[in-house]
């Protein structure tokens, strides 16, 4: 008894994912409402052309941190399967987690219509009592849809402009059409395509297999203490406890695995791309074997593990490689985003090359194009660095709204003799400093520009 007890007292795997569920729900929703410094954590605003990360404002023409992000996601996710198998389906995929929001808690916890041990079995709906509740469900599902598709929007569309885009429906009709399209498509989706879409759709369960390997945490069942149920061209051989070819075999065939699969497989088949790694039928059969004093057939474990009783390496080469990759890519997220600048700065020559004006005066003629990335407004003023013989003139400082542009004409002029050539004009490289003079050690930047000099026999003599 006290064995069984041993057994039986281990939190099932279940309960461990719906508090994942609870966490990764709770960070979806809050996340898009969380600023700092006025920026949100994350939010790619295609309205505002800017990509928010961490708190930090990047403006479209800043988006190369976009391919680092995506590197860091799939490698991030190709390193998790490669220790931990599909772990992200089964935990923290949201296709998975509103699944079970709908099948275990609408329709088995609250309508009653089904039994979570067993996700083989449809509900009954010859009776009307119970089309009832599946239209309940339905509608229940529905409203938490529409929830999920604003929830998604909000990390392209903030919540402030999003709420307030809402009170004014008719001028924002492809706002509320997305919304509505995603809500559908979660509704059939959810309800009807249901794990048919881990099976057919996603690609994910296409690459697991080159993934894996005999170190790679998966859900495992023991031949080597259950016996063989499956020759080895997948053909069921094993349908009743007595057909087992040793004595010693434990399984029991009573198919509790398999009723409780979400997929419709049998794990004790060996690895499937179907299986996401729901640990369903790990808790399924620790309860059998527990009541026997036994552990569990199916496990959390390694091929090495369990079938070749080695013990699994968590440190080898490929997590070492996915390490290392994932150190190169987060290092040079960090140092791209270094190279933010908090306001941005172009500068285009106009047609006129130059232009002499009485006493040798030469004047270069320029537009820049200013714009503020910040949450604040800003006054910006202009300079020159590294050329004391040219002046800047025809620009006063002005004050920019947040994510405003504005576009001002400047002129570059000198009344010296900068250059002593009779062939040709001659470009001079001139370094002007823009900046916020509310914060001129931040908000700064530096352009090069050319001021063409004219050769000698263009000036007046």
């Amino acid at each position: 008894m006290n064995k069984e007890n041993e057994f039986l007292k281990k939190t099932p795997y279940r309960y461990k994912r719906y508090i994942g569920y609870l966490i990764a729900s709770i960070v979806a929703l809050s996340l898009p409402f969380i600023k700092i410094n006025g920026n949100h954590i994350f939010l790619l605003s295609f309205d505002k052309k800017q990509l928010h990360l961490l708190g930090t404002a990047f403006d479209m023409q800043e988006l190369y941190l976009m391919p680092f992000l995506l590197m860091l996601l799939f490698l991030g996710i190709f390193a998790a399967t490669s220790l931990g198998g599909r772990a992200w389906c089964g935990w923290a995929c949201p296709q998975t987690i509103f699944r079970v929001i709908y099948r275990d808690l609408i329709e088995a916890t609250l309508l009653g219509l089904r039994r979570i041990k067993n996700k083989q079995k449809d509900p009954d709906l010859s009776k009307a009592e119970n089309k009832t509740k599946k239209v309940i469900g339905l509608i229940l599902w529905t409203c938490l849809s529409l929830l999920a598709a604003s929830n998604f929007l909000w990390f392209f569309v903030p919540p402030e402009d999003f709420f307030t885009y809402l009170q004014d429906p008719t001028e924002h009709l492809f706002l509320i059409g997305f919304v509505l399209a995603i809500a559908a498509f979660l509704v059939y989706d959810i309800v009807f395509l249901k794990e048919d879409f881990c099976i057919y759709i996603c690609p994910y369960s296409r690459v697991q297999s080159v993934l894996y390997d005999n170190d790679t945490y998966q859900a495992i069942y023991s031949t080597n203490r259950g016996g063989t149920i499956y020759n080895e061209h997948h053909e069921k051989i094993i349908f009743k406890v007595k057909d087992l070819p040793e004595p010693t075999n434990e399984c029991t065939t009573c198919e509790s695995c398999v009723t409780v699969c979400p997929t419709h497989i049998d794990i004790r088949k060996g690895l499937q791309l179907e299986c996401i790694n729901c640990l369903e039928c790990v808790d399924a059969c620790t309860t059998v074997m527990g009541k026997l004093g036994k552990p569990s057939l199916v496990q959390w474990s390694s091929t090495n593990q369990v079938k070749n009783d080695i013990p699994t390496k968590l440190i080898r080469k490929s997590s070492i490689m996915y390490f290392v990759a994932l150190v190169v890519v987060i290092g040079l997220l960090f140092v791209m985003g270094g190279e933010k600048e908090y306001m941005l700065l172009n500068i285009n020559k106009t047609t006129q090359l130059y232009k002499v004006k009485e006493d040798n005066l030469v004047t270069n003629n320029y537009v820049l194009l200013f714009q503020n990335t910040e949450s604040k407004t800003l006054t910006y003023d202009l300079e020159i660095v590294d050329n004391p013989d040219i002046k800047i003139t025809r620009f006063e400082s002005f004050t920019l709204s947040p994510g405003k542009l504005a576009k001002k004409v400047v002129i570059l002029e000198t009344d010296k003799i900068l250059v002593s050539d009779n062939t040709k004009d001659t470009p001079i490289s001139v370094t002007l400093k823009a900046f916020a003079k509310e914060d001129p050690t931040k908000i700064v930047v530096f352009r090069k520009a050319v001021f063409i000099y004219p050769r000698l026999d263009k000036l007046q003599q």
